[in-house]
């Protein structure tokens, strides 16, 4: 059997719109995945709040080391906590973005508050050398660039601040051209950004109970069906199409040669049978007798 029948089932939620965003992901194990990728405006927004975050804390690395060099009343203090000052902050900057994506959520505060993550684009697992190769990239696409208008009026010269300009725009607007939103670092790392999921769970259909409403039935009864329209069953009452539900009411009714209340609503009877017939199907499995389908005789 594929899938069980205790306990409550996870669901996948994603936001209105989605559809449209979403890709297919089989694992090396098989499994297809339907992920929705993350759009520009999330990837960006999620940067800034981290971009925020970073310069928040060099903020107070800064006044630190200004406050070191202060107090130590030696000529060279200044010089040496300027060197500290961006040994600090380029650990800072590539620490930050690749600690936070090694752990168990794969994100960084900034995708975690627009609820993404990084995902290895073949489905495997994230690697350490994917994550690292990713943010390694991001000195070329975005630090690099960025230092050049920091260094203006410190010997350089309007042409190279234009050409740090125009590299940056390139980068910042590349991940437009392709479907996926990917920057350069996810193509070299082989990673890509997703809208992680809400998991939301289904209420546990058998919470009525096999005698809901007065509605019972016998072993006879019960044993008419197997595992595979317990599944059935159970997709139609999830999706709770009147018509269906009638319809699906009324063919379990002839099937069983139902003569008892007549006056049970239909989705009532379905899920006081639904109840029964789980019930009566785990009971017998744990005997190590399991039964597929109506066609099965065990």
């Amino acid at each position: 059997m594929s899938r069980s029948w205790s306990g409550k089932r996870p669901v996948l939620v994603y936001a209105a719109g989605a559809l449209a965003e979403t890709r297919p992901l089989v694992t090396p194990e098989g499994v297809d995945l339907r992920l929705r990728v993350a759009s520009y405006a999330e990837r960006m927004s999620a940067f800034i709040l981290d971009a925020l975050i970073i310069v928040a804390v060099l903020v107070g690395f800064t006044l630190l080391t200004l406050l070191a060099a202060w107090g130590s009343h030696s000529p060279w203090a200044l010089e040496g906590a300027e060197v500290i000052w961006l040994l600090g902050a380029f650990l800072l900057r590539n620490a930050y973005f690749i600690g936070f994506e090694l752990g168990p959520q794969a994100a960084t505060p900034g995708k975690r508050a627009l609820g993404l993550r990084v995902i290895a684009r073949d489905g495997g697992r994230l690697t350490a050398d994917a994550i690292f190769a990713r943010n390694a990239m991001r000195e070329l696409e975005v630090f690099l660039p960025a230092s050049f208008f920091f260094a203006q009026g410190a010997g350089v010269d309007g042409a190279l601040i234009a050409l740090g300009a125009i590299w940056s725009a390139v980068f910042v607007i590349f991940p437009l051209f392709n479907r996926d939103r990917l920057r350069l670092g996810d193509l070299a790392a082989g990673t890509m950004v997703i809208k992680a999921p809400k998991i939301a769970l289904h209420p546990d259909l058998a919470e009525a109970g096999p005698a809901a409403g007065g509605v019972t039935f016998s072993e006879a009864q019960v044993d008419a069906y197997g595992i595979k329209e317990l599944h059935v069953l159970e997709g139609v009452l999830r999706r709770g199409d009147r018509r269906t539900v009638a319809e699906v009411a009324r063919r379990i009714r002839t099937k069983i040669a139902w003569e008892g209340r007549t006056d049970v609503a239909d989705r009532l009877f379905l899920s006081a049978y639904y109840a029964a017939l789980r019930a009566r199907l785990e009971r017998r499995a744990l005997l190590g007798r399991r039964r597929r389908d109506k066609f099965d005789e065990v």
